[in-house]
This record gives structure tokens, C-alpha cells and sequence, in this order.
């Protein structure tokens, strides 16, 4: 089953459309670097790769780091993704 979402504004989000990560809740438990990491992805452009059955919508961000490539996903409650326009 293919679950849909809001964004900030209200906008239908689905799988596969682009949002603005506006703002994320990482863990306190982060260690520095991984917590820059994610706070980087803020103001990123990013695709929904899945929607939960409670409306997170989460996106991925590849990242080129000393250890070589490393992939960050993040659930976005609607308030912390904007839709972009196609």
C-alpha cells in the first residue's frame, strides 16, 4: 500500500515527489560529526523515498566522506518538508 502525506503548506505529498527539508529532529545521542551531518540536510532538496502508515515521509542524502561514501535518511513529520514544484 502506497501511503501519501502533507507538507508545511498542506500539499499532497507522495513518494518519488521532491520536498525542502525545512527542519529535523535528530537524536540527542548523536556524536558530533553524524549530528552535522544531519543538520546539513536542512535546506536540502530531496525526494520522498517512502511514507509511513503515520504520514513521516523519508528522504535520503548521499554524503562523500573520509571513510568514503555514507548514506543519511531521515523521517519528516509534514511541518519539517516543503513540496517543490515539478
Amino acid at each position: 500500500m502506497q501511503f501519501t502525506t502533507k507538507d508545511l503548506n498542506g500539499h499532497s505529498v507522495a513518494v518519488g515527489d521532491r520536498v525542502r527539508v525545512l527542519d529535523i529532529s535528530p537524536d540527542p545521542e548523536l556524536e558530533e560529526d553524524q549530528l552535522e551531518m544531519f543538520m546539513d540536510m536542512i535546506g536540502a532538496d530531496c525526494a520522498i523515498e517512502r511514507i509511513d502508515a503515520d504520514g513521516t515521509g523519508w528522504v535520503a542524502v548521499w554524503w562523500n566522506g573520509d571513510e568514503g561514501t555514507q548514506l543519511t535518511l531521515v523521517g519528516l513529520a509534514p511541518r519539517q518538508m516543503e513540496r517543490l514544484a515539478e
